[in-house]
């Protein structure tokens, strides 16, 4: 599982630093959660492929989020794309992004399927064979979601040195792989355990921006391998935080030890901020565990 965090700071625009946008490989899956403006561009300073995007998820309707979506639909006509682009968000987010293309005269060549979210609840919004994404409803000014990515559990592995000591053919290989004993010709019965070896254990990616401190998520995250919080300001500015319903970095690693997450990772820093290096000093007073997002930082879990 790798991510790549193509802008991690708050609202305020600057030249050296972008809104908030990521790209999270998993199994062979890559999928862009949130889309502020610029991220097309720091998706080409990433050497990130723009093809491999089928999957845009939109945490919510605030401009830092979003603001670079219309821009990456309309590149990725004009780089005649054909596959289909799906995009999970807000309700509303349709209307928007149509209403652009309408009044530019900018329709794309490939099929764009919206997804709109409104439901308060914990849902799965997307499901394949490989992965499934549910949502993490959050507190913020407008209606906003983190995302769970999760990954599915892969089939048994086969141990080669077993099922040769029993002479087993190779036309049984794929129903062992499935979890299947085997009976063997003099009657034997073979447990599946003696054949195969256990599958790693699937990765959890947690997505949280933006909120201000809920432990109504715990459920949710917990015992995820990497949680992503927002930690927009430090302690000393609480009651900023508390009035735009945002979060600190200490608030950020509290979720992070009461769910029993693995691996912290903080972002969506004010721009007010000069040195990011004191959020991660104020999250290891609570946890641990933690890194700090930085645009172009990539990571592998």
């Amino acid at each position: 599982m790798k991510l790549t965090i193509l802008g991690c700071y708050a609202a305020t625009p600057r030249t050296f630093t972008n809104p908030t946008s990521q790209i999270l490989e998993i199994k062979n899956r890559l999928f862009l959660i949130d889309c502020g403006e610029g991220t097309q561009v720091q998706l080409r300073k990433n050497k990130i492929r723009f093809s491999k995007i089928n999957h845009i998820f939109i945490s919510h309707l605030h401009g830092d989020h979003f603001f670079g979506l219309i821009g990456l639909v309309s590149t990725f006509t004009l780089l005649n794309r054909t596959t289909d682009l799906h995009i999970h968000g807000p309700k509303g987010i349709k209307e928007i992004i149509k209403l652009q293309l309408r009044l530019t005269n900018s329709w794309t060549n490939y099929n764009l399927h919206f997804h709109e979210l409104e439901s308060n609840e914990s849902e799965i919004v997307f499901e394949d064979d490989k992965v499934v994404v549910k949502t993490i409803p959050l507190k913020h000014r407008i209606y906003t979601n983190g995302f769970l990515f999760e990954e599915k559990i892969d089939k048994r592995k086969l141990n080669t040195d077993a099922v040769q000591n029993y002479e087993i053919d190779k036309c049984y290989y794929q129903n062992i792989k499935n979890g299947k004993d085997i009976t063997l010709d003099d009657g034997r019965v073979i447990e599946n355990a003696q054949l195969t070896f256990d599958p790693k254990p699937p990765m959890r990616y947690a997505f949280c921006s933006d909120t201000k401190y809920n432990e109504n998520i715990i459920p949710i995250i917990e015992g995820v391998d990497v949680l992503y919080h927002e930690s927009t300001f430090l302690e000393s500015e609480e009651t900023l935080a508390g009035k735009t319903m945002h979060s600190t970095a200490k608030e950020a690693a509290t979720i992070a030890l009461k769910a029993n997450v693995k691996q912290l990772v903080l972002g969506h820093y004010s721009t007010r901020y000069e040195n990011i290096s004191l959020f991660k000093e104020e999250a290891e007073t609570i946890f641990q565990e933690v890194l700090l997002a930085d645009d172009g930082r990539s990571f592998d879990f």
